[in-house]
């Protein structure tokens, strides 16, 4: 008896060691697609990146592995390669709103990486700028688009 409830509680420690580990890596990744998407978004707006030229309606070149992986951007020198698998990435896309003619717009997506290849996180950030006021909307994008 007393070494089935040892194997048991065994178990269950080794199964919340590996949920922290996940969470971990989880948190990670969302670190770095965050810290990716706020440089991005910065030198869209200050014009160092212009990003892919857009047309009509939403951007859905992120939802493109081709596109993505030829045109995202490393906005960091260098990255930590010890707490994540690769360097976070970002795609700028140019929007062209309809009803805001004069307004500059850009779908920015993210994607950052935990400590494995498989650990992502992917995030994005509308932003647009009209008349001297910047407009910025977040979200997180619930499944891998590829």
């Amino acid at each position: 008896m007393m070494l089935a409830t040892s194997a048991a509680w065994f178990e269950q420690s080794v199964a919340g060691a590996r949920n922290a580990a996940g969470m971990a890596d989880h948190l990670i990744a969302l670190h770095a697609a965050d810290s990716a998407l706020s440089a991005c978004a910065r030198n869209a707006v200050n014009g160092s990146l212009a990003g892919m030229p857009g047309f009509g309606g939403e951007p859905v070149g992120w939802k493109s592995q081709t596109i993505f992986e030829s045109s995202a951007v490393a906005p960091f020198a260098s990255w930590p390669t010890a707490l994540s698998f690769r360097a976070p990435q970002c795609l700028i896309e140019q929007w062209q709103l309809a009803n805001r003619a004069g307004a500059q717009a850009w779908l920015i997506t993210a994607r950052g990486y935990g400590r494995k290849a498989d650990s992502q996180m992917w995030l994005q950030l509308e932003l647009v700028i009209e008349g001297g006021t910047i407009e910025k909307h977040w979200r997180r994008i619930a499944a891998r688009p590829f």
